[in-house]
């Protein structure tokens, strides 16, 4: 009779040790799921919400005390210039040369100020006369979702060659300045607002010389950029770049030619 009481008394013991290693498990493995999950949300927000963003405008963008156009200037940051994100403003409260945007609170040599989003972007600028495909294979470390494509066509007598970038954005503006940099659209040529007549033709008012051919040529569709092309011609040579939307990204096309 003893001996069974004490079996039953091990029996009870070790049905408890077991319990409390199988509770003791589960807690840890809630721990490390709850702790996975924060850090996906985190890798999440940082995607979406970088913390540097690099100036698309030409001619610079003014670094400003407070969040509107009418505060006092701290500085102006060049061309290609990389910024540190302080806090994002994502509502849109604001609209510049047919950029809508806002008011991001950034660093910048040491200042902190505020500056309009609609000439910064996340893609870092192209250097001058770089390659698109360098350009391209440089991005894709940063952002997967970049293509590029090279072919030729046309004819023996007047060949051609199609550069195609598709970048992973749906902001027509962030494209237009990369296209510029990229693909040898002048800077005369302004940002076109998305408001305006279905079909708009804009000729460079001072082409260099020998130019037979320098416009802009917009489509639109109820106020809304459908098509950006830019076309050039010269005795025996030529080329155009489009800028187009497919889905949630922006395709960049320039055609070379020889006439």
């Amino acid at each position: 009779m003893k001996k069974v009481a004490y079996s039953l008394l091990v029996f009870t013991v070790i049905i408890s040790v077991l319990s409390c290693k199988n509770e003791t498990k589960s807690n840890e493995s809630s721990e490390i799921s709850e702790e996975t999950n924060e850090l996906a949300l985190a890798e999440k927000e940082t995607e979406t919400t970088p913390d540097f963003l690099y100036v698309t405008a030409s001619s610079g963008l003014t670094l400003r005390e407070h969040n509107n156009l009418n505060s006092e200037k701290l500085g102006v940051m060049p061309y290609g210039t990389k910024i540190k994100v302080i806090a994002p403003e994502d509502e849109e409260t604001m609209t510049i040369g047919g950029i809508r945007g806002a008011m991001h609170q950034i660093e910048y040599n040491q200042k902190t100020g505020y500056a309009f989003n609609g000439y910064l972007s996340r893609f870092f600028p192209p250097e001058e006369d770089i390659k698109a495909k360098i350009y391209a294979d440089d991005l894709k470390g940063q952002f997967p979702g970049v293509s590029f494509t090279e072919t030729s066509g046309g004819t023996a007598s007047k060949p051609t060659n199609t550069e195609t970038l598709v970048l992973p954005t749906d902001k027509w503006h962030e494209v237009f300045y990369i296209a510029a940099e990229l693909f040898d659209i002048p800077k005369s040529f302004a940002y076109p607002n998305p408001k305006g007549s279905n079909e708009e033709t804009v000729k460079e008012k001072d082409p260099k010389s020998g130019t037979w051919t320098s416009q802009l040529t917009v489509n639109r569709k109820n106020n809304n950029l459908e098509k950006i092309n830019y076309d050039y011609r010269t005795e025996g040579y030529g080329y155009s770049v489009d800028i187009l939307q497919e889905g949630n990204k922006m395709k960049l096309e320039r055609t070379e030619m020889a006439d």
